[in-house]
């Protein structure tokens, strides 16, 4: 898999360009491992190698790195001027390539606070942002996007399906200071929306009135029985009649034997139990539903946006099939839309 990251952002200046703070596209041979940092906290990571990859466009325009062992895992790190993003737009875009068909893995990327340890990252350490596809046989084939808040992780509600092919894809995060955002691959928008409706950072603006009760008159039957129809006369429901043709035995005692009473046999007029049509219910409310309330505890935030002190970008993965990254962009942008 091939990666490239990129970090910029764009102030409201005339110019209106983006300011870029991060930017990696592995064009300058081996210098690219000065920059990232390999955690020991595992003895055994699995190792990166640049390459462009079995199939490319350019041989030197398309290098990145790649994972070259299966059935691990691999934390790479590189680190960036701290900044934060109040009043400003952020982007993380990325390409990645599965060069074989993956059985499961995952090709996002993590960004961290700025005073992480680079040489102790490992699959528990406090990010910020996850985001990128991840892989698991045909039925996890999903997008993450993965939000810190208040020191808790939070998973994007909406199910965002991520490519699962070996072409290189760009996948590209925005999230704007009014609180929305929008989630894209190859420069298609796959989701947008807001950050309170789509994540559960906060309590619900609304919610049931527990003291609300169904009203005793209020009809939920979508369908009635015909209350104007009636009953045929000649209707017989009697599914077994006394025999009529049977005779009382000449040698019956009624003071020894009892009342006698003739045997019972198949009613031949039997027509069943007589029911009335079935009928659009006139009265019908629909189902009664409890009724919302405003959340006394809901508490709003203009500031779901907003990250202080990002200033290290990573790959923390697990990965069975190899991986390549080729492009890594992480940009504040202020007019970006």
């Amino acid at each position: 898999m091939k990666w490239c990251v990129l970090l910029a952002a764009c102030v409201l200046a005339a110019s209106a360009e983006p300011i870029i703070y991060f930017r990696e596209q592995f064009e300058d041979g081996d210098e690219w491992q000065k920059r990232w940092v390999e955690s020991k906290n595992k003895s055994d990571y699995g190792k990166w190698q640049l390459t462009a990859g079995k199939f490319f466009g350019d041989p030197e325009k398309d290098k990145g790195i790649q994972t070259t062992q299966d059935w691990k895992y691999y934390a790479l790190s590189a680190r960036f001027e701290p900044i934060g993003n109040e009043n400003q737009t952020l982007v993380i875009q990325f390409t990645v390539k599965h060069e074989q068909a993956i059985d499961c893995g995952g090709g996002y990327v993590k960004v961290y606070p700025a005073d992480i340890n680079q040489e102790q990252i490992h699959s528990d350490s406090v990010y910020c942002i996850m985001f990128g596809p991840d892989i698991c046989g045909t039925i996890h084939e999903k997008v993450h996007v993965i939000l810190s808040y208040k020191e808790k992780y939070h998973l994007i509600t909406k199910n965002i399906t991520c490519k699962h092919d070996e072409l290189t894809h760009l996948y590209t995060l925005i999230i704007r200071p009014n609180n929305t955002y929008a989630v894209k691959i190859d420069n298609e928008v796959v989701a947008n929306g807001t950050l309170e409706e789509d994540w559960d950072f906060l309590l619900p603006r609304k919610i049931k009135d527990e003291n609300a009760t169904k009203p005793a008159d209020w009809d939920e039957r979508l369908k009635i029985e015909d209350p104007n129809e009636p009953k045929p006369d000649d209707w017989d429901e009697r599914e077994l009649i006394p025999d009529p043709e049977s005779k009382q035995p000449r040698d019956w005692d009624s003071s020894m034997d009892g009342q006698w009473e003739p045997p019972m046999i198949p009613n031949p007029n039997y027509k069943g139990i007589w029911k009335p049509k079935i009928i659009d219910n006139p009265n019908y409310q629909g189902e009664w539903v409890q009724p919302d309330i405003d959340n006394p505890d809901y508490v709003p935030d203009d500031t779901l946006y907003r990250y202080e002190g990002l200033g290290v970008i990573g790959l923390d993965l697990w990965q069975v099939g190899h991986l390549y990254y080729n492009q890594l962009n992480i940009i504040w942008l202020h007019c970006y839309h």
